[in-house]
């Protein structure tokens, strides 16, 4: 049996970290070569994404270093003190923004401290879960459950104390130790996924949070950063990530995606992006996700997986691996749907499939039935071992 993340809580006290808070550089934008010219997020193509003129903002992060800065990239944005970045009332609860979705994505930008530093075990994906730098996301897909925590608005909120953050990383790191047996994870590295409620590709368009977490974790022989992404984001080949960070691209049929992943990179452009990834020095993986089950599914799946065998080159298959993951969706999120995309609810709520399950917050979540779920996985294996035999599965479920 593979290692297993310890249930200890190994960021408590005081412990010797692997380097001091002095030693980490936040006060630099871009962690980039002097040379390398315009940055993607100063393009036209990251400005549409985030037309940012509105910024909520918590006093201490809006005066904070990292806050400045932002603040600064987004001159004409009105900026509208507040309490707390988790509860604004005319963001959070909403119901009157839902025909508003897309825009407040796009328009609103929350910055915030995180307040509660905690790491917890996954053992999927990833070792790890660690507290992101951000939350929310300017991309729309319809499947996502981050916004079932937020209501009817979930614009990206920037943690600026990005610091604070580093260094209960590597005091965590540091009391793990080496890893000493492998598990799906990873075989030598402790794996801590850093975008589990955002997208970090897009998070690294505002801020350099992304790039200090990458650049702290190549210096960290024992863990591995990890997170999954549906956008390229090219400023992220100009970092040193020295092997420490793996990228999940996120991949399913165009014709789910182009119904489904609102505002993302096409779905081509993520594959065709994995061997510049790999060559600039990150782990490149692969998310089979979500898999929706609609009339036509596996062989759509089979046409995508024959497309990744013909265009990749024999370097990044010679490292990748993958998850598959069912689609779970949500009772909540299927009527926010049905207000702004009511045809994504087409493929997405099918209860001659589906059943519902209570999710640990207490919302009613509804996941493909038991001998359905099965029969599809199992499909996948398949398809992936015909037409990929070289994309290893990491997990499927």
């Amino acid at each position: 049996m593979g290692a297993q993340p310890h249930r200890g809580r190994p960021d408590e006290g005081r412990a010797d970290a692997l380097f001091g808070i002095e030693e980490i550089d936040t006060g630099r934008e871009a962690h980039v070569p002097a040379d390398a010219g315009p940055l993607f997020r100063d393009s036209p193509a990251a400005r549409r994404l985030l037309a940012v003129r509105e910024i909520r903002a918590e006093p201490a992060a809006a005066a904070s270093p990292r806050g400045r800065r932002i603040i600064a990239r987004f001159p004409d944005a009105e900026i509208v003190p507040v309490d707390s970045h988790w509860g604004i009332p005319d963001l959070h609860g909403n119901a009157g923004n839902v025909d508003r979705w897309v825009r407040i994505k796009s328009e609103v930008l929350v910055l915030g401290e995180k307040k509660t530093l905690t790491t917890r075990p996954n053992g999927r994906s990833a070792d790890w879960i660690a507290p992101g730098p951000a939350n929310g996301c300017a991309m729309a897909c319809a499947y996502c459950y981050v916004p079932r925590r937020k209501g009817y608005a979930n614009p990206i909120t920037v943690f600026t104390n990005i610091e604070r953050i580093i260094a209960h990383l590597s005091r965590h790191v540091a009391r793990l130790g080496p890893k000493t047996e492998a598990n799906q994870c990873d075989p030598t590295a402790w794996v801590y996924d850093i975008g589990e409620n955002s997208d970090c590709s897009v998070d690294a368009l505002i801020s350099d949070n992304v790039a200090d977490l990458v650049r702290a974790f190549a210096r960290w022989p024992s863990a591995k950063a990890s997170f999954a992404t549906k956008f390229v984001n090219p400023d992220l080949l100009l970092l040193d990530p020295r092997g420490r960070t793996r990228v999940r691209f996120s991949v399913m049929p165009p014709e789910d995606s182009k119904l489904l992943d609102i505002r993302t990179s096409p779905v081509e452009s993520r594959i065709a992006a994995a061997g510049d990834f790999l060559e600039a020095g990150y782990e490149v993986h692969f998310n089979l996700s979500p898999v929706v089950l609609r009339p036509g599914w596996d062989t759509d799946w089979a046409l995508l997986l024959r497309h990744m065998d013909d265009v990749l080159p024999a370097s990044v298959k010679g490292q990748a691996a993958a998850e598959v993951i069912m689609l779970t969706h949500n009772h909540d999120l299927h009527d926010l749907n049905l207000g702004w995309h009511p045809r994504a609810e087409d493929v997405l709520w099918r209860p001659d499939l589906q059943q519902p399950k209570r999710s640990q917050n207490g919302s009613w979540n509804v996941r493909y039935r038991g001998g359905v779920k099965g029969e599809a996985v199992e499909t996948m294996r398949t398809l992936v071992a015909t037409h990929a035999p070289w994309l290893r599965i990491r997990y499927a479920f």
